[in-house]
């Protein structure tokens, strides 16, 4: 499928990194944000406004068939991708935001109630923060917060004493937007289950740098969204255990979502319409199948071996080269001894893959405690903002701001940080024109 040069391969699908910026060429370090579209994505959104355009489910009619065959197949792929059990535990939703707000909402009205609890992590975005809130504030119950340590680990210990017969439900992050580790879900969720409280997952950044079997892992939900993973943007998924599913009640209601309505009384459609009311976004959520199909294709063989050793090359790179800027503060780094074992672990089993010949998912990225090629950081003196304007005439597109994590940045002093995110489309000369265009702009600014 590749050449001798995969990755260059990688980034021609991708149109809008082709593109220059102040007229420079665009070296795209927002990844974490939404990522950019490969051809076979834009294709299939183009070709569904030019033709396929029609309401899913609804109509005896052509247009109508095809459109519901895309939305359906989109809904096989994603099960298929996260080894669901069945379409029944594949929700579409708009994203991550809304998947966590449907369970909130639905989940916490039929099993929350006063003098409850809910436990969240401490580096949650917003969006597994505040429908929690929400849920309590109507039930009389409170959040729990599992510590985040100086180095970005969560505090474990801390977990296990928050456990308890008042713990309804678990929410965390599989990787924080703002930290970059993968944290150990499985652990909590078997620590969870345990003592039989479901666990929900924010795979915002999970989905997109680590394998997700949901039954391998025992999640009670995994949401994500499309736009970080290639797909269009509105689009998103819940997954979710169906016995779970079929005792909440429905997050909204409207078209699609309904056997039976009278004045009377409303009876409700199976899963997964149940939780899908109105009109769907449909060609957005349709694109998950090119989107999907695409990253799956970079996980198999020895595409996934380059890719591996280039993120691995990259995150070290960035590791070593912010340290030795003076003044910068790196939010987010696990111990050395045992990030550099995971590393060489890592390393290790992905040329082990490559002499067997034998496909498989990247084997580094996923492990807990694993860094992925995710960067927050402060320099001593210079204004996030500041030097995200100057790296911007430069031609590098960069994160700043609370990045919907205040709590997390109170944790840690700060009201802001610069954040630098990768995807198997970027390379490590960018990674080194990025660090060489940021020392010139702290230069500029000190």
């Amino acid at each position: 499928m590749y050449s001798m040069n995969p990755i260059e391969e990688i980034r021609g699908q991708f149109p809008a990194l082709g593109q220059s910026v102040w007229g420079k060429p665009l070296v795209y370090l927002d990844n974490g944000a939404t990522s950019q579209k490969p051809q076979c994505v834009i294709d299939l959104v183009n070709r569904m406004h030019c033709g396929a355009n029609a309401n899913v489910h609804r109509a005896m009619h052509k247009l109508s068939d095809d459109a519901t065959a895309l939305y359906e197949g989109a809904r096989e792929k994603v099960r298929e991708f996260i080894n669901a059990p069945a379409r029944e535990n594949i929700i579409f939703t708009s994203g991550t935001t809304a998947s966590v707000n449907l369970v909130a909402s639905s989940f916490c009205r039929k099993f929350l109630g006063e003098g409850d609890e809910i436990i969240i992590s401490g580096d949650s975005h917003h969006s597994n923060i505040v429908p929690w809130q929400m849920a309590c504030q109507a039930a009389g119950a409170s959040i729990k917060v599992i510590p985040v340590l100086e180095n970005g680990m969560w505090d474990m210990e801390a977990f296990r004493g928050l456990l308890g017969s008042r713990v309804k439900i678990i929410a965390v992050e599989h990787i924080s937007n703002v930290l970059g580790i993968v944290n150990p879900i499985k652990e909590v969720i078997d620590l969870a289950h345990a003592q039989g409280i479901p666990v929900l997952v924010d795979g915002a950044q999970g989905i997109v740098h680590c394998k997700v079997d949901v039954q391998e892992l025992d999640c009670d939900f995994y949401a994500f969204s499309g736009h970080k993973i290639y797909a269009a943007t509105g689009s998103g998924v819940l997954y979710g255990k169906q016995q779970l599913l079929e005792q909440m009640p429905p997050y909204m209601g409207g078209g699609d979502m309904v056997d039976t309505v009278t004045f009377e009384k409303t009876t409700y459609a199976p899963l997964p319409l149940k939780f899908e009311a109105g009109t769907p976004n449909f060609i957005a959520q349709a694109s998950l199948a090119p989107a999907l199909e695409f990253a799956q294709g970079l996980r198999e063989g020895e595409i996934a071996r380059v890719i591996e050793e280039q993120e691995c090359a990259i995150v070290e790179y960035l590791r070593s080269a912010l340290q030795e800027i003076e003044g910068c503060t790196i939010y987010g780094l696990p111990p050395e001894d045992g990030y550099a074992a995971g590393l060489d672990a890592g390393l290790a089993r992905t040329a082990e893959l490559g002499a067997s010949g034998e496909l498989g998912e990247p084997a580094r990225f996923g492990e807990p405690g694993s860094k992925i090629p995710l960067f927050s950081f402060n320099i001593q003196g210079c204004f996030p903002s500041d030097l995200a304007q100057l790296l911007d005439k430069m031609g590098v597109a960069v994160r700043t701001g609370l990045m919907c994590c205040e709590p997390l940045m109170t944790r840690f002093g700060v009201t802001s940080m610069v954040r630098v995110s990768f995807l198997p489309y970027n390379t490590l000369d960018e990674a080194k024109y990025f660090i060489a265009s940021l020392k010139r702009a702290v230069r500029m600014l000190r």
